[in-house]
């Protein structure tokens, strides 16, 4: 069984310590472009680094219309197309959470441009709460196996020559991460 999430005051005050440390280093801008979703109100981004064709996707959505039940890859492929044309090279497919309210296009993405799939650790939890509120069957992994890696808080990365620190920030869901990737952070729905 996991440790409970810490207080927030614990959590907000780590954090804090972990982004002043990172700041004390040298620290690059990466490149930044958002696609926002209208009809999520979300916002995805395209992450890379300036020196390299390195790059992360960050909160992909999947289009899809609720009357019909069907799914569209519009918006992921406006994020296939940016890629291509800018000669990136992914690296990472990352989630700030997980997203009970659109679907993630990084399955589909990873399929097309490759990259790690990863998540914070306490998926695990949501996972758990979810097979539990919908009475999912043993079919429904609940450990994570959805995703290439399972962030620890605090837990640094590379994008290229970027430097980046997945934080554990709770709060839209126990799962919720942010990612200061050079001189910005990423807190998704948070």
């Amino acid at each position: 069984m996991r440790e409970p999430p810490p207080s927030p005051d614990a959590a907000v005050n780590k954090a804090r310590s972990i982004i002043e440390q990172a700041l004390a280093a040298p620290v690059s801008r990466p490149l930044v472009q958002a696609f926002f979703d209208e009809a999520t109100s979300t916002v995805s981004y395209v992450v890379s680094d300036p020196t390299s064709s390195a790059c992360a996707i960050i909160d992909s959505v999947l289009d899809y219309d609720a009357a019909s039940g069907r799914t569209a890859e519009r918006s992921a492929d406006a994020l296939i197309a940016h890629v291509k044309n800018q000669g990136l090279t992914v690296v990472w497919q990352l989630e700030t959470h997980a997203h009970a309210d659109h679907l993630s296009a990084a399955p589909y993405l990873q399929g097309a441009l490759g990259g790690r799939l990863a998540i914070g650790e306490h998926i695990v939890d949501v996972q758990s709460t979810f097979g539990k509120l919908f009475n999912a069957g043993p079919d429904f992994a609940r450990d994570g196996r959805q995703f290439d890696h399972l962030f620890k808080d605090g837990e640094t990365f590379s994008i290229g020559e970027l430097r980046a620190i997945a934080l554990h920030v709770p709060g839209h869901t126990p799962a919720c991460m942010a990612y200061v990737i050079g001189d910005a952070i990423f807190v998704g729905d948070t």
